[in-house]
C-alpha cells in the first residue's frame, strides 16, 4: 500500500473481548463511523471496525474477527491506517499533514528556507517545523499572515517571515 494514511495509533486494548484504544489523528474524530475498513499498520490484512465508542481524546473500537484481548495485545503502539483513497475531501485551504511534510519552503523573495520536518499542533494553530541543509530549524506558525501559498504540485510553500522569524537570514 503506497499512499497510506495514519489516522489513529493503537494505545492499548479495551476489556477482554478484543476492543482497542486508539488515540485518534483527526480533527474529525467521527471519522472512523466513515469507514468500511482500516488495516493495522504491519498487516496488508482489511479490518472491519464493528462497534465504536467515544471517551474524551480516546476512541475504542471492535475489530471484526478479533474477540480476545490476546488476539489485539500485539497492536499496541501501531497505527490504523486507509489507503489515499479513503481519504475525505477536506475544505479549500486545509491539507492533510502528511501532504505537507517534505514540502521545500521558500521566502516571498525566493529564498531557500529548507524542508518542513514535521508539524507542532498547539492550541489555535498548528507550527510548521522546517529544517535546511545545515540542519537548522525554524519555527513558521501556520496562519495566513505567514504562510502565503502551499502548492502541492510543485511541493513548496511560499512563506512571508516577519523579522528575526528565520534567525539565520
Amino acid at each position: 500500500m503506497s499512499n497510506k494514511l495514519r489516522i489513529g495509533q493503537i494505545v492499548g486494548t479495551h476489556g477482554l473481548k478484543g476492543a482497542v484504544k486508539v488515540y485518534p489523528l483527526t480533527d474529525y474524530i467521527e471519522r472512523f463511523e466513515e469507514l468500511d475498513y482500516v488495516f493495522v499498520e504491519g498487516t496488508n490484512e482489511k479490518v472491519t471496525i464493528t462497534n465504536i465508542k467515544y471517551k474524551p481524546n480516546i476512541v475504542i473500537l471492535q475489530l471484526e474477527n478479533y474477540d480476545d484481548i490476546n488476539q489485539v495485545v500485539k497492536f499496541k503502539d501501531s497505527y490504523l491506517i486507509i489507503e489515499d483513497k479513503q481519504r475525505r475531501k477536506l475544505p479549500k485551504d486545509t491539507h492533510y499533514i502528511t501532504d505537507i511534510i517534505g514540502l521545500s519552503v521558500y521566502t516571498v523573495d525566493s529564498i531557500y528556507v529548507g524542508k518542513v520536518e514535521s508539524i507542532i499542533q498547539s492550541g489555535s494553530n498548528e507550527v510548521y517545523a522546517i529544517k535546511d541543509d545545515k540542519k537548522r530549524e525554524t519555527l513558521i506558525p501556520s496562519v495566513k499572515e505567514f504562510i502565503i501559498e502551499i502548492n502541492l504540485e510543485e511541493k513548496k510553500i511560499i512563506v512571508n517571515p516577519i523579522e528575526g522569524m528565520i534567525e539565520w537570514m
